[in-house]
């Protein structure tokens, strides 16, 4: 009988690229994902959204702008001495319908008795329109409410700018102009396919951080150095098998949002930006995983690192989501492509580093 290789189990007269240590330890920590509730948890959330997006965006499309769902129509009261302001501007407003009520105690009393969603009650100050908003606190359709009214007084603004521009004896700020877009395409490419594009890289980072600092804790890391692999091949093992799988994630996602309607363009250059970002944090959770030495410390460290360093992005001329955004609606620039460029260069160095620190971290190779 063949003698088995401590590491990997395989005979030793098994010969190839596949044989290697590093892969053997990546084929053997990605197996193991399946024994982790949480991150199976977490993985089949991300592929329900994925493989029902077209159905779901719906309902999360209403969270993310309220006033995109059709609800029924408002009801909206209007009193004073502007009341007129508020009823042309509703005028181009759908699902909101005012009634104009003589003075302000008739509106106040109508409100209270039901009969309006909210009331409003435009006044004159100092050649300026005042308006005072009633609405629910407490309510299921509060927040669609809120909405509705939040953007009538936006029309009036635009309204009375545009009316008053010709008699100011001074330039002001142009009005930008008004974009019809649709709040489901908003969603989709800013807030749904960015998500599903970044937590594989996370997930991936944070199972790094567990994958060594478990081998740590229980003994089992000087095991596999009985091999012999040394510090660095075990880290570069670890480092493969959970990299690779965040642009396999993020593939599958792509596949699933495309069979529901929703194409992404750019796919290859945003597994590239997927595989930097996997990269970058999974060496630091590995780097963090040698340093620490425990799982606790070592993941509240990771945690706070990549918060932190994922907002100081927003720094950046294109925050990440936006290079995502760009990328997936087929408008990006020579800028996002530089971006995506600086993040793989980045990753290239954390590797090269962290490789680097963890060789003299290693007491045979000093």
């Amino acid at each position: 009988m063949p003698e088995k290789s401590a590491l990997s189990g395989e005979s030793d007269g098994d010969s190839g690229w596949l044989s290697d240590p590093r892969l053997v330890i990546a084929r053997r920590d990605v197996a193991s994902l399946s024994r982790e509730k949480t991150i199976v948890l977490a993985l089949l959330i991300q592929l329900f959204v994925a493989a029902f997006s077209s159905f779901l965006v719906v309902g999360l499309t209403s969270l993310y702008s309220p006033g995109s769902v059709s609800a029924g129509e408002i009801v909206i009261g209007v009193s004073g001495e502007h009341g007129d302001a508020l009823v042309e501007a509703a005028l181009e407003q759908d699902d909101v319908r005012t009634v104009t009520y003589s003075d302000e105690a008739s509106v106040r009393q109508a409100y209270r008795d039901g009969d309006l969603h909210a009331a409003m009650i435009a006044r004159d100050s100092d050649g300026r329109i005042a308006v005072e908003v009633i609405a629910p606190q407490e309510s299921i359709q509060t927040t669609l409410i809120v909405d509705k009214a939040r953007t009538l007084l936006e029309t009036v603004e635009r309204n009375e700018r545009n009316a008053r521009s010709a008699s100011l004896d001074r330039s002001t700020v142009p009005l930008p102009e008004e974009i019809q877009a649709s709040p489901y395409f908003g969603f989709t490419y800013t807030v749904l396919i960015p998500l599903l594009l970044f937590l594989p890289p996370f997930i991936s980072g944070s199972v790094a951080v567990d994958a060594l600092t478990e081998e740590i804790e229980r003994g089992t890391l000087e095991l596999l150095r009985v091999a012999p692999v040394s510090l660095v091949d075990i880290v570069d093992g670890k480092a493969i098998g959970m990299v690779a799988i965040a642009p396999l994630q993020a593939l599958l996602w792509v596949v699933l949002l495309g069979l529901n309607g929703i194409e992404a363009a750019n796919v290859v250059p945003l597994l590239v930006l997927v595989t930097a970002f996997a990269t970058i944090v999974v060496v630091l959770g590995l780097t963090l995983g040698i340093v620490a030495g425990r799982r606790r410390q070592a993941q509240l460290l990771y945690s706070v690192l990549v918060l932190l360093g994922f907002g100081t992005l927003v720094f950046l001329p294109e925050h990440p989501a936006t290079t995502v955004a760009k990328l997936a609606v087929d408008s990006a620039t020579t800028v996002t492509f530089l971006h995506v460029a600086g993040y793989v260069l980045v990753a290239v160095v954390a590797f090269l580093v962290a490789r680097w620190l963890t060789a003299r971290a290693d007491p045979e190779t000093v």
